[in-house]
């Protein structure tokens, strides 16, 4: 069977195969009809300009990349896939690096991996510091960031301060004092920003409530369910216990609540608990959570991007800003409805008795530890 022509497309379409040629490498200069009609019939024919022509008539790579500091988190997967059918869409490939520790960022901002193999960038939730923003300038293509704002780069991003702030002060709404947090390490060496942004709103919704921040209610983790189990255990084996907890993210919530439930605590009746993001899951487990459309997030900055690909000249940058709101489910109640429990030195409640409680304290491992007393001579471990 021969193989289709740029001539058996001009042919079917009724035009020249210069016609054809300039609508298919997106030149532009030619009636919607007659962009439509060729289009129609290079797909009835299966043909399709080479990435060589293409690049040779346009100057262009015809391909994008999106640097992200992970790539199997749910945040990370949700938003690659709205952006990455935006970009298919635009007649864009994409590139995906993934910046998994300080030396790949690191080669990846120095060694100019980019120059001339993409036609512009989108870079997740990533704090630039000043010479990678200067590397990037220096690729003369569009940039878009997801989750911080650089001047002269378009950006999509929720108010992640406020909306942690929301959700702790849906918290203090209910009669709660002793609210703790479960969050990102605040040290994260990838400088992934929404730990520090959502710690701040947690500390503003204190502050606002004339409460005090007390390091005895705040642990770190990653933003894993793995995470906010070990984050949740550390918590539990320190001298008070919280009467709620704020979880960065709906995955720690979620090791949140395993691990409350594996020392006998109830939720809400004895701990609160609230997420953030409002991932598929988190309707199962009736979690209350700030929620984000993290897909539409990915499909917005997409479309921004293949409009500043495509454009003669590349618009002026915009800063988009993505709408939250809280749901409220089944995790979070007034303290009114908490039984009585019985008081520590400070009024406060006391710790599970050993028995019960996963070992923990600043000293907890990462990992999921099993539990001790009578659990663990039963070698009961965490799945």
């Amino acid at each position: 069977m021969a193989k289709t022509t740029i001539r058996d497309v001009a042919r079917l379409a009724g035009v020249s195969p210069s016609t054809v040629s300039r609508s298919l490498r997106g030149i532009g200069g030619l009636s919607a009809g007659t962009v439509s009609r060729i289009k129609e019939a290079a797909e009835h024919l299966g043909y399709s300009v080479s990435p060589a022509a293409y690049r040779l008539a346009t100057g262009r790579t015809g391909t994008v990349a999106v640097v992200m500091p992970y790539i199997t988190r749910w945040f990370f997967a949700e938003l690659l896939g709205g952006l990455e059918k935006a970009v298919r869409e635009g007649g864009l490939d994409l590139l995906l690096y993934h910046v998994g520790d300080t030396a790949m960022r690191q080669q990846y901002f120095s060694s100019g991996l980019l120059r001339k193999r993409v036609d512009g960038v989108v870079l997740v939730t990533l704090a630039l510091t000043e010479p990678e923003v200067a590397a990037l300038r220096a690729l003369d293509v569009p940039v878009c960031m997801v989750g911080a704002a650089v001047e002269g780069f378009s950006s999509i991003r929720i108010d992640d301060v406020e909306s942690a702030r929301s959700a702790v002060q849906h918290l203090v709404n209910l009669g709660h004092t002793d609210i703790a947090i479960i969050s990102g390490d605040p040290h994260e060496p990838m400088h992934f920003t929404v730990p520090l942004h959502r710690r701040a709103g947690y500390h503003e919704a204190l502050a606002s409530a004339g409460l005090m921040a007390r390091p005895e209610l705040e642990a770190h983790g990653p933003f894993t369910v793995e995470g906010g189990y070990s984050a949740t255990v550390k918590l539990l084996g320190r001298r008070k216990l919280p009467t709620a907890i704020f979880a960065e993210c709906d995955e720690m919530a979620f090791g949140a609540l395993r691990a409350l439930e594996r020392v006998g605590l109830r939720v809400p009746e004895d701990v609160s608990v609230v997420g953030f993001d409002d991932h598929p899951m988190s309707s199962y487990f009736g979690l209350t959570t700030m929620a984000q459309d993290v897909a539409d997030q990915g499909r917005l900055i997409g479309e921004r991007l293949v409009e500043a690909v495509m454009a003669p000249a590349e618009p002026r940058p915009v800063q988009l800003n993505a709408p939250t709101h809280l749901v409220v489910r089944h995790t979070t109640a007034a303290v009114g409805r908490r039984p009585e429990r019985r008081s520590g030195p400070a009024g406060g409640r006391t710790r599970p008795s050993p028995s019960k409680l996963p070992p923990g304290g600043d000293e907890q491992p990462a990992g999921p530890p099993e539990l001790t007393g009578a659990r663990q001579r039963r070698k009961e471990t965490i799945p």
